[in-house]
């Protein structure tokens, strides 16, 4: 097999390596608002549980990554490719992470826990899961359209973010049995959030592939 040739079949299964994290994070954050809403402590359990395996494919995507850079001592776009890899396995893992955040506010809550209106939360959620498809296909397909989307969906989430943490204020206001409950939420709002800002970031490291210089696409 010839150099180059071999050299684009590791790539690939780099590539799948990244893609089998993000399909495994994407899990974990439907299974972990499916725990919220359902006040199911043990599926919230389940989802803390299994975040390991989040770890052990982030570990073996940069051992990976660093061995074909000793190996095929890449340059230009090529190495961008697999140092993009590395930093989108970071981002995709600190996701997976929110997703065990999210489980922690399920258990704090409680089965007897009242769970507000999650209608927002919802919005949050499925955009987030949208942008973090989104953004893995932009760097793998290295398309820089599918990037610039996921910042407009980011501005989406901010916006909900700061209209749902004002409105669990308001509802607040007079309750003051509800405030666990509503602390948590308001938890679980930022982690959405946060997670978002790491699918953009991942937009932004498919800009860098392909343009070969940083763009904030956050300002």
């Amino acid at each position: 097999m010839a150099i180059r040739e071999k050299f684009e079949v590791d790539l690939k299964e780099l590539q799948r390596k990244l893609k089998e994290l993000g399909t495994f994070t994407n899990d974990s954050l439907i299974r972990s608002l499916k725990a919220l809403e359902t006040k199911d402590i043990n599926l919230a359990l389940e989802v803390m549980e299994e975040d390991t395996k989040a770890n052990i494919l982030e570990e073996e995507i940069n051992d990976f990554a660093i061995w074909l850079i000793a190996q095929q001592q890449p340059v230009s776009i090529d190495l961008r490719r697999i140092i993009g890899v590395i930093k989108i396995a970071t981002d995709v893992e600190r996701i997976a992470d929110f997703s065990v955040n999210i489980a922690k506010s399920t258990i704090r809550i409680g089965k007897e826990g009242t769970i507000g209106p999650v209608e927002s939360i919802r919005k949050m959620h499925q955009l987030t899961l949208e942008m973090l498809e989104l953004s893995l296909a932009a760097f793998i397909e290295e398309d820089v359209e599918k990037a610039k989307k996921v910042a407009a969906m980011d501005d989406q989430v901010d916006e909900l973010y700061g209209q749902t943490i004002l409105q669990y204020l308001k509802n607040h206001e007079g309750s003051p049995e509800s405030l666990a409950e509503t602390t948590q939420l308001s938890f679980v709002c930022r982690y959405l959030e946060r997670a978002a800002d790491h699918c953009t970031n991942i937009a932004e490291s498919a800009y860098y592939l392909v343009k070969g210089r940083r763009y904030d696409l956050n300002s």
